[in-house]
């Protein structure tokens, strides 16, 4: 962590930002020597944009979509995945809208503060790199890993065959890819995976 007496370091704040779709954390900024002042004084001469309590973005960027999710993310340090409903949301599959920013993290993370709005899932195992993509700058879990966390979590069955059918058509998933994670959940999500797979031409 950087010495927050130190002078703020505008390049490196605007290449985490510029990373990370032009948005930072207030302990993002602080770690870069901006005070709570120094940001509330370039906000209001628009250099940056106070999105919410604690998330800023540089006024040049261009907004970007999910900034709840974003800044449940953020704020989780790198630690989180974005997961469940909300992954659901971020993929654009089905019509769900997630009463919560539903991210996932290690088990050793389960002691984690967890922000307001925020639920949190953990996972015993890491998630492999195919259970894993970045859309809109977000790090998110891939929409067969969402499809069948979303399942397990008791999302609607009419939104996971709608998610399933879309993935599908649009060459974002496999039906091979389905089966092989829905395989680890239990029997009833299986089955439904299964069935609803079965109803779709490529399915079989």
């Amino acid at each position: 962590m950087a010495d927050k007496s130190t002078r703020p370091d505008h390049s490196s704040l605007d290449r985490l930002a510029y990373a990370q779709e032009g948005y930072f954390t207030s302990a993002q900024a602080a770690d870069r020597g901006f005070s709570a002042q120094l940001l509330a004084h370039h906000a209001r001469d628009g250099r940056f944009e106070r999105v919410r309590r604690g998330l800023y973005r540089l006024r040049d960027y261009p907004t970007a979509p999910h900034e709840e999710t974003r800044a449940a993310w953020l704020a989780m340090k790198n630690r989180a995945v974005v997961s469940h409903e909300s992954a659901l949301e971020v993929h654009g599959l089905s019509d769900v809208i997630a009463d919560r920013v539903h991210l996932t993290v290690p088990r050793e993370a389960r002691g984690t503060r967890v922000p307001a709005g925020v639920a949190l899932h953990t996972t015993t195992t890491p998630l492999s790199g195919a259970d894993v993509t970045r859309r809109d700058g977000l790090l998110v879990t891939s929409s067969a890993r969402t499809i069948v966390d979303a399942a397990v979590a008791g999302t609607a069955p009419e939104q996971i065959e709608a998610a399933i059918e879309q993935a599908l058509r649009d060459g974002m998933t496999t039906a091979s890819q389905l089966r092989r994670i829905a395989a680890g959940a239990d029997r009833r999500v299986a089955d439904l995976i299964d069935r609803s797979l079965r109803a779709e031409p490529s399915g079989e």
